[in-house]
């Protein structure tokens, strides 16, 4: 008989919280929930511990406090509020921990988990791209196994399955191309948000499809898998894959070739890791390759997408070069839905700011939080001047 596994969810009302919620539903007597975490959606949150039957829920956003303690009222369900109680839960003792708190705001509940040293699915990008030396001497310190949520560095993990890493030649992150995939820079110049926002594959948040229009988010995969699987910059590689079937690759020194494939459904990689090292199901579409017909693959057009060369350089630069170069993406990315910069100007304010900060030390997680912030500041003002000029 299985054991029954404890579980937390630090970003529970997000995509990927809503998506791990549900496989747990679905497993009912498998796993035992010990605390959800959210930003501000005090009643999603409720409803979430309530048919889970969590021990704790925790609003990162005090003003929703109130409402998320009626709502709980005579269950028996813990209420708490405030970035530290996110933190703090964490910290409480969960077989595995689902992190998916998007931004610096997810660092120090992510930290946390790690030292308890437990399973922590990581979903949180920033988690490694801004934290990455803070983040893996903690695994180290504390034994702690990190699995990754993100669906290409997921099939990394799976084509990994045998252990023999030493074999690896260069690993390959696949990419949809976005909804410009195909468009000139005079056409991205003029895009609008709703059309960079028309992702042709995924659904997802709006940051996150901004990011895949001007592939940052691959940018970023990068740096993350350049930290996860212990490999320089030059031996990962990024595929335009725009079928979204082949989600990543290994090449290994035997020309052997892995790769893992399915329907582009996160609750896949998700459902991976919640079961790690079995295999639970899900009801994610099957792949039917004959439906599929053709798979296509083409190397990403550099001087359309910047953002993958300005990660390469933030990973020679080290140090906070990484981390200030999310930040100042985070802010490039609502100043152009905010309608205040144009869809090139996302990354040319990053390489503005990159370039005007350098690489400065992030050894600590405060220094971390001092980067991002003095990073947002610089982007702001780039991102004024361009509105301006």
């Amino acid at each position: 008989m299985t054991a029954i596994r404890s579980v937390s969810v630090l970003g529970s009302t997000g995509s990927i919280g809503t998506q791990t919620i549900d496989l747990l539903a679905a497993e009912p007597g498998r796993y035992r929930v010990v605390a959800l975490a959210a930003g501000r959606n005090a009643a999603l949150l409720a409803a979430q511990a309530k048919q889970l039957g969590a021990e704790v829920a925790v609003l990162a956003d005090p003003a929703g406090y109130a409402e998320l303690r009626a709502a709980l009222a005579g269950t028996g369900i813990r209420a708490e509020c405030g970035p530290e109680a996110v933190a703090a839960a964490g910290a409480l003792g969960a077989d595995w921990t689902m992190a998916a708190i998007t931004g610096a705001a997810g660092l120090a509940s992510t930290l946390a988990a790690i030292r308890r040293g437990g399973v922590v699915a990581l979903a949180n990008k920033e988690a490694l791209v801004c934290a990455g030396e803070v983040m893996l001497a903690a695994v180290r310190a504390h034994g702690a196994t990190l699995l990754p949520v993100d669906s290409e560095h997921n099939a990394i993990f799976q084509s990994m399955a045998d252990g023999n890493r030493g074999g690896i030649e260069k690993i390959v992150l696949t990419a949809s191309g976005g909804p410009f995939r195909t468009a000139s820079r005079e056409e991205m110049a003029r895009a609008t948000p709703e059309a960079a926002l028309r992702h042709p594959v995924w659904s997802m948040g709006a940051k996150i499809s901004i990011d895949s229009a001007t592939m940052m988010n691959k940018a970023l995969e990068v740096i993350e898998a350049a930290r996860l699987f212990a490999l320089p910059s030059e031996r990962i590689e990024v595929l335009v894959h725009p079928q979204s079937v082949v989600h990543g690759l290994v090449h290994y020194s035997d020309g052997s070739v892995l790769a893992q494939l399915g329907s582009p459904d996160m609750r896949v990689p998700i459902a991976h890791t919640l079961a790690w090292p079995g295999r639970i199901a899900t009801h994610a579409p099957r792949l039917d390759l004959a439906a599929v017909g053709r798979l296509e693959f083409s190397a990403p057009d550099a001087e359309r997408f910047p953002a993958l060369r300005l990660a390469r350089e933030a990973l020679a630069a080290g140090g906070g070069a990484s981390a200030i170069m999310s930040a100042a993406n985070e802010v490039a990315v609502e100043a152009f839905l905010g309608r205040r910069i144009g869809f090139l100007d996302i990354a040319a304010v990053v390489e503005q700011v990159m370039q005007e900060m350098g690489a400065p030390p992030a050894e600590t997680l405060e220094a971390v939080v001092a980067l991002d912030e003095a990073a947002r500041d610089c982007a702001l003002r780039c991102a004024a001047a361009r509105q301006a000029a």
